[in-house]
């Protein structure tokens, strides 16, 4: 493997570009493969089998193209595949998952609330990283249904989403939550709206700063540090045309997109 390979960020859609915001943000100097598999949005409609099934295949056909790490940067297929991935393949993984642990060791009330996908919260990995870390705890796990998909499709800014969030956020503030975690990649997008919602001082969690840590360390490790010129290629299994609108409008600049399948 070389240090001037690509580093590989998946995600079911366009809600990873987060975490690919804070690896750019920490690894300048690396060249980065985004693949969004947009043809099988929402992932958190799947059963966990074909998350799992999906995922070994993706992973693969990125370490066939010459990907030197990946970044599982989708919490539903963390949950779903990401021991399976790392069993597939023999590259450097980091898989993202919601903030428990760090949410544990912020709150002050004993009450931590976490905003995710139905999958992810109903996930095996999900239950244990709670019974880990916050047993003794109050964790309100508030599924979001609708929520990532309203982000990508209608805008950060738009009704449908300030409805969601009202449905969603504004029970956390009414429990007393004074973290937050924001356990899907999308949330961030609408990072300040949730803060609205809360009172003064509640902290928001969000991960794409510890996976870009992570994800340094690994290569760091693997002597496959730097090596690139920071180009930046994004695929989509979807349609490139309609894909690539909502990358520049969350990106907030223009970015090609290309037609890969794994």
């Amino acid at each position: 493997m070389e240090r001037t390979q690509p580093i590989a960020v998946f995600d079911s859609g366009l809600g990873g570009l987060t975490v690919l915001r804070a690896l750019r943000g920490r690894l300048p100097h690396e060249d980065y493969f985004y693949f969004a598999d947009t043809r099988f949005l929402p992932y958190g409609d799947r059963s966990e089998s074909f998350l799992r099934e999906r995922g070994v295949l993706i992973a693969q056909a990125l370490e066939k193209r010459g990907a030197k790490a990946l970044v599982i940067a989708c919490n539903t297929a963390t949950a779903a595949a990401a021991e399976a991935i790392r069993a597939a393949i023999k590259l450097p993984v980091v898989a993202l998952e919601p903030g428990v642990k760090p949410a544990v060791a912020l709150t002050r009330s004993g009450v931590i609330g976490v905003l995710a996908t139905t999958r992810t919260l109903h996930s095996e990995r999900f239950q244990r990283l709670v019974g880990n870390h916050a047993p003794h705890l109050k964790v309100l796990a508030t599924a979001c249904p609708g929520l990532a998909e309203a982000i990508e499709m209608r805008g950060a800014h738009s009704p449908e989403v300030a409805a969601l969030l009202d449905e969603f956020v504004l029970p956390l503030a009414e429990a007393g939550a004074d973290v937050v975690a924001l356990g899907c990649t999308h949330y961030p997008w609408v990072a300040e709206a949730i803060a609205r919602r809360l009172p003064a001082g509640t902290r928001l969690l969000d991960t794409g700063e510890a996976v870009a840590r992570q994800l340094e360390r690994l290569l760091a490790a693997g002597n496959l540090l730097g090596g690139g010129g920071g180009h930046l290629t994004v695929a989509t299994s979807g349609a490139p045309a309609s894909v690539g609108a909502t990358v520049d409008r969350l990106w907030g600049q223009h970015l090609p997109v290309e037609h890969w399948e794994p």
